[in-house]
C-alpha cells in the first residue's frame, strides 16, 4: 500500500508556520548579539579578571557546558517561579539560549585570545594604550576573526536548539509544526517541512555571519 502525501494541508496553515519562522530568527538573533557579547566577557573574566571573578567564570562555564540545555530552559521557566522569578515562555527562551551561547562563545573566544601573539600586545602598550583599548583594539578583533567559523557554527547550534523551547510553548517553528499536525495528522509533511524550513534557516544564518563578521566586527578597519 502506498503512502499517500498532502502537504497541501500543511501549507495551508502558512501563517502558522511564517509566525514559528519569525520567532525562530528573533529569539536567535538577540540570544546572538547578547550572547556574544557575554562570551566576551567571559573570555576577558578568565583571562584578565581578578581572581575571584575568574572563578565564577570558570563555574559558569563548566556549569552550562556540561548540562543539557533543556535542562537549564526547565530550570529558567518551571524553576525560577519557585524563587519569585516568573517568565513569559519567550523571554525564558532567550535567557536560555543567551546563557547557552555565553557559555559556549566563551570557550570559542578564549582560545582565539590566548592565539594572539605577545609581540603584538606589547607593540600596542608602547604606543600608550591602556588596557581596554589593548584589548578592544588590538586583541579581540584579529581574535575573532580567528574563530569566527566556530562561533558561526555555535550560533547556528543555539538556532536549532531552539527548537526545544517550544516545550514551553514558545511559539517558533517547531512547535508550529507540531500545532499543525495535531489539527491535521500530517506529521510526517509537516515535520518535512519544518526540517526544509531550519535547513534553509541554517543556510542564511550562516551566510549573513559570514557577512557581517569582515565588515563589521574584525575586518575592513
Amino acid at each position: 500500500m502506498g503512502i499517500s502525501l498532502d502537504f497541501g494541508a500543511v501549507l495551508a496553515q502558512w501563517p502558522l508556520l511564517a509566525r514559528g519562522v519569525a520567532w525562530t530568527v528573533g529569539l536567535t538573533l538577540i540570544s546572538a548579539v547578547i550572547g556574544l557579547c557575554v562570551g566576551v566577557a567571559c573570555a576577558w573574566a578568565r583571562l584578565h579578571g581578578p581572581t575571584p571573578l575568574r572563578w565564577v567564570a570558570g563555574a559558569y562555564v563548566e556549569l552550562i557546558r556540561n548540562t543539557p540545555f533543556i535542562i537549564q530552559l526547565f530550570f529558567i521557566f518551571f524553576g525560577l517561579p519557585a524563587a519569585g522569578v516568573k517568565l513569559s515562555p519567550e523571554m525564558a527562551s532567550v535567557i536560555a539560549m543567551v546563557v547557552n551561547l555565553g557559555a559556549y562563545a566563551g570557550e570559542i573566544v578564549r582560545a582565539g585570545i590566548q592565539a594572539t601573539p605577545r609581540g603584538q600586545i606589547e607593540a600596542a602598550v608602547s604606543l600608550a594604550l591602556n588596557r581596554w583599548q589593548v584589548f578592544m583594539r588590538v586583541v579581540l578583533p584579529p581574535a575573532l576573526a580567528r574563530v569566527w567559523p566556530a562561533l558561526t557554527s555555535q550560533i547556528i547550534i543555539v538556532m536549532l536548539g531552539s527548537a526545544v523551547c517550544g516545550q514551553i510553548s514558545t511559539q517558533e517553528l517547531s512547535y508550529a509544526a507540531n500545532l499543525i499536525q495535531s489539527r491535521n495528522f500530517r506529521a510526517f509533511e509537516a515535520f518535512l517541512i519544518a526540517t526544509a524550513l531550519y535547513l534553509a534557516l541554517s543556510v542564511a544564518l550562516r551566510a549573513l555571519l559570514n557577512w557581517i563578521g569582515p565588515r563589521f566586527l574584525f575586518g575592513g578597519r
